[in-house]
C-alpha cells in the first residue's frame, strides 16, 4: 500500500488535509478489495479527524476499526480517548488525553499541532463567552496551570485582578466589511429617483 502522499502532508504539516487523503485512500483500498487492517494508519486516520474538529466522522471510523487492532495498538486507542473527551465536552479531559500518552514520531507532530489548535479554540470560546472568569477556569479550559493561563490570557489583552483571581476578558473589535453590490446600489438610485419624481 503507498501511503507516500500521506507521508509528504505530515512532512510538510498540512494536518487539515490528513482525514481527506485517509478517506480517499481508504475507499480506493477498499474498492480494489485489499485487506489492510494491520498496516492502515488508524491513529493517523483518527487524529487526522479530530484536527479538523469532525468528531463525528472521527466517531464512525472508530466503530469501523476492527476490535483485534484496538487490542494491539494503543496509540489508537489514545487518539480515541481524544475524541471521547471532545465528544463529551470534557475540555480538560481532552488536554489529559493528549499528554497522557507517548505519541510515536509520525503521530507526535500532528497531536502537538492539534493541542495549539485546541487552546486558540477554547480561548475563542471563551473570548466570546465570558465578560469575566476566574483564573481557574481559564486554566481548565486552556489545559494550563494558572500561572500559564493567566499570563497566555494578559498576552492576550486581557486584564488580571490578583485579589480576585479573575480575568476580564478584552474582546477584539468586530469588523464587518460590507460589500457594495452596484446593481443593488442602482436599484435603490432608481426607487429613491421614483420615489421623490
Amino acid at each position: 500500500m503507498d501511503f507516500s502522499l500521506l507521508k509528504g502532508v505530515l512532512e510538510s504539516k498540512s494536518y487539515g488535509k490528513i482525514a481527506d487523503i485517509c478517506d480517499e485512500l481508504m475507499l480506493q483500498v477498499a474498492a480494489q478489495g485489499i485487506a489492510f487492517q494491520d498496516e492502515w494508519p488508524y491513529a493517523i486516520h483518527l487524529l487526522g479527524h479530530i484536527y479538523v474538529n469532525d468528531v463525528n466522522s472521527a466517531r464512525f471510523l472508530w466503530k469501523t476499526i476492527p476490535s483485534a487492532i484496538k487490542e494491539t495498538k494503543p496509540e489508537v486507542i489514545g487518539a480515541w480517548t481524544i475524541g471521547q473527551r471532545l465528544w463529551t465536552r470534557d475540555y480538560a479531559g481532552v488536554y489529559e488525553a493528549i499528554r497522557g500518552f507517548e505519541w510515536s514520531p509520525e503521530a507526535q507532530g500532528l497531536v502537538s499541532a492539534f493541542s495549539d489548535l485546541y487552546t486558540k479554540r477554547m480561548f475563542e470560546l471563551l473570548l466570546s463567552a465570558y465578560s469575566t472568569i476566574t483564573v481557574s477556569d481559564t486554566a481548565l479550559f486552556l489545559g494550563m496551570n494558572e500561572e500559564d493561563a493567566t499570563n497566555y490570557a494578559v498576552q492576550h489583552g486581557w486584564n488580571f485582578h490578583p485579589s480576585s483571581r479573575m480575568l476580564t476578558v478584552k474582546r477584539q473589535p468586530t469588523v464587518t466589511e460590507q460589500k457594495l453590490d452596484p446593481s443593488k446600489l442602482q436599484r435603490l438610485t432608481e426607487y429613491v429617483f421614483h420615489l421623490e419624481h
